[in-house]
């Protein structure tokens, strides 16, 4: 009975010679392996606000050069995976780049921190989905952690499945929050020039007491914590060989739309957030307040909530792929490929508890 149920969630064995045809194009790919890096706008402005705010309301007019700084770094960085992903066709994470060049030692360290980065991004990414969808249902706030692990099971099972039936379940929902991004983005431009919402007043006490606590260290940790916004822009150095032919040609061009795309989203939802006066509270989102007040409580801002949940819980995605094809996660764990979404699991469901 057990193997007739195994059967029947996660599907009869691949051959090996089927491999081959389990590849993706870009568009696919984007979808499967970037839902993490894109997800990550939903929260990486809410984490530079939470910083700020320490010092005061007043503070929150250094998100924007945090911001920009961020995504200077993020097309540093992503040039540098441009080049590691012709370099290494075969995948090019920090794992074999530090193998080839410092030994072995260097890249199980390397390898180790990655592995704990990947489980780590299960239970964030399925954190933050579920905080969307209680900023728009407050009702099931207090079943949050329950949410997240049915979440983290219907992750597991999808990817048991197979490369192409994870591309079928994950390519249309980040497309959709890809469109739904740029409509709140623009719709929120098209406000402000319209002034149908004003600004928001910055009052000069609340300024005079952030200029006064604002130090350094709170800069460099709003941007420290802004980088979330770098998560997973490795996924694709890492997943190189599930693309199809020209392999290294078709990372490097998914890579670089990828880029822009996040960044874009995440300069527009920061610049939005300061404008509009959105400030990080208790059981509501930014990306929620700022929805709010560019649609109120329409149909359109349940849509975008529904969209920002479903690519957060679909980011956890990557980690298993990224566990699938990055060799690290052989080495330094000692198990084989196809019971890494079991131990993904095994880290997660405490992890995400404990969130």
């Amino acid at each position: 009975m057990f193997t007739s149920v195994r059967r029947w969630l996660i599907g009869p064995p691949l051959p090996t010679e089927r491999m081959h045809h389990e590849r993706l194009g870009k568009a696919q790919a984007l979808a499967v392996l970037s839902s993490d890096a894109l997800s990550s706008t939903a929260y990486a402005t809410e984490e530079i606000l939470l910083v700020l705010t320490l010092a005061g309301t007043g503070a929150v007019r250094f998100s924007l050069p945090i911001a920009a700084a961020i995504s200077a770094l993020l097309f540093i960085v992503a040039s540098s995976y441009y080049q590691t992903v012709h370099a290494y066709p075969q995948g090019g994470g920090a794992y074999l780049v530090t193998k080839d060049n410092l030994g072995r030692l260097p890249s199980l360290v390397a390898g180790a921190a990655l592995l704990i980065d990947y489980v780590l991004t299960v239970a964030v990414s399925i954190s933050a989905g579920v905080a969307a969808i209680t900023s728009a249902f407050p009702i099931l706030y207090p079943e949050r952690v329950e949410i997240a692990l049915i979440m983290v099971a219907f992750i597991t099972i999808v990817n048991l499945r197979g490369v192409r039936e994870t591309e079928q379940v994950f390519m249309l929902p980040t497309y959709f929050f890809i469109t739904l991004m740029y409509v709140l983005i623009l719709a929120g431009f098209y406000r402000i020039i319209t002034g149908t919402v004003p600004p928001h007043p910055v009052q000069t006490e609340a300024v005079s007491t952030a200029m006064q606590q604002l130090t350094l260290f709170l800069i460099l940790r709003a941007f420290a914590s802004g980088c979330t916004a770098l998560t997973g822009i490795e996924a694709i150095a890492d997943g190189v060989p599930i693309f199809k032919p020209p392999e290294a040609d078709n990372a490097g061009k998914t890579l670089l739309i990828m880029v822009t795309i996040l960044s874009t989203i995440f300069l527009g939802i920061t610049f939005l957030s300061f404008h509009f006066g959105v400030l990080p509270r208790e059981g509501e989102t930014v990306v929620s307040q700022i929805a709010r007040i560019v649609f109120g409580r329409s149909f359109m801002y349940y849509l975008i909530q529904f969209a920002t949940a479903l690519i957060l819980l679909l980011a956890a995605n990557t980690s298993y792929w990224t566990f699938h094809v990055y060799p690290c996660g052989w080495h330094v764990m000692g198990f084989f490929p196809d019971n890494l979404p079991f131990l993904v699991t095994a880290w997660s469901i405490p992890t995400v508890s404990w969130l």
